[in-house]
């Protein structure tokens, strides 16, 4: 059995005075008006599985108004194990401890997976290339931690390449020194980012097959170093790297920026042949993202042999009756799942009975 959240308390976190919410083992389901803190305890879920909000929250965002301190704490069960995760912030940090000692945020990652499907990624097929990289990376790191270390690695040296690029008086000895280790961090990271790459892409595929009837569904990996990276080894993407990073000193030394690697890679899908992004309908895209948060579901089981927490905030508004039906008869396979909504109609008489309904009020 899976390790499942069988309690959420909240203490001065966001709106909540002291709540504890009893979560159900399959789908739960948040219903109440806007504004009365269901997206804040997906917010805090979130918190509690990856370290980090997706709101991007300062610690002071997170703490309600006029109090000191808050608290976040989640109590998981599974398998005759009990593992408890709690989060206090105030209005200068956060604080985590596992079990009941301290611990580093990225260090709660791979307690329990979860996957996040809100309202902003429905846009991530026509927004821009950071949408997709990072949904890409994000569980990257929840799968592998050494994901998470190469990728927090990589961005820190990039962000100091830049820094030296803006410096007027730089040594390009100095630049070409960086160039070999960015080179090499680069190549580690599309390293792990391509081989998750080939094993989500098809499951994508499959899932958006079924939803939309039929269509075909490509997603092809765009990079700035070669037109066949997901056919290179490492060390020839290094190689790679490495060259590119020198063919274009002069134009990031004039831009003040590294324009080359890994952090300006894309996605591209198409459907039928046809660019998603540009010529793709609405409901199309919404499609793509549906499938993408069903196979991230589906390879997180694979990865780490359990599934992974769903949370599905305020996303059954957005969709439409077919897709709706498709999440909904996905997430009956027996995938612990939080669902946020403002309008219980969406749910079928049977849903609502075998779900855990929990009544938001203002």
């Amino acid at each position: 059995m899976s390790l499942l959240v069988r309690e959420l308390s909240l203490i001065h976190f966001r709106n909540a005075q002291d709540k504890t919410l009893i979560m159900g083992q399959g789908t739960t389901i948040l219903i109440g008006p806007n504004a009365v803190g269901k997206t804040n305890t997906i917010e805090a879920l979130h918190l509690l599985t990856t370290g980090s909000s997706f709101r991007h929250a300062r610690a002071s965002e997170l703490l309600l108004h006029g109090e000191e301190q808050g608290r976040a704490c989640a109590r998981l069960e599974g398998d005759g194990r009990v593992v408890t995760v709690e989060c206090t912030v105030t209005a200068n940090k956060k604080t985590f401890k596992r079990n009941g000692k301290a611990c580093r945020a990225q260090d709660l990652l791979g307690t329990r997976m979860s996957i996040l499907f809100c309202p902003d990624d429905l846009n991530s097929i026509k927004g821009s290339a950071s949408y997709r990289r990072t949904a890409l990376d994000a569980f990257g790191s929840q799968a592998h931690k050494s994901y998470n270390n190469v990728l927090r690695t990589y961005t820190r040296a990039i962000e100091q390449r830049n820094a030296l690029l803006k410096d007027p008086f730089v040594d390009t000895s100095v630049l070409t020194a960086w160039d070999e280790s960015i080179a090499l961090g680069g190549a580690t990271l599309l390293s792990h980012r391509i081989g998750l790459f080939k094993q989500l892409v098809p499951l994508i595929q499959n899932a958006y097959t079924t939803i939309s009837g039929g269509e075909v569904l490509d997603c092809t990996y765009q990079s700035t170093i070669s037109d066949n990276i997901v056919d290179l080894s490492r060390e020839e993407i290094q190689q790679s790297f490495y060259e590119r990073l020198q063919q274009k000193r002069e134009d990031d030394l004039r831009r003040l920026q590294t324009t080359v690697g890994p952090h300006r890679d894309d996605l591209l899908f198409s459907i039928n042949g046809v660019d998603a992004r540009t010529y793709g309908s609405q409901g199309q895209q919404r499609s793509i993202m549906l499938a993408w948060k069903m196979a991230e579901v589906q390879l997180a089981q694979q990865l780490v042999g359990e599934k992974p927490l769903l949370l599905l905030d305020d996303v059954m508004s957005e969709l439409d009756v077919r897709r709706r039906e498709a999440m909904l008869s996905f997430i009956s396979q027996g995938i612990q799942t939080v669902i946020t909504t403002t309008d219980a109609s969406y749910f079928s008489k049977e849903v609502l009975e075998q779900a855990k309904v929990i009544t938001y009020g203002l």
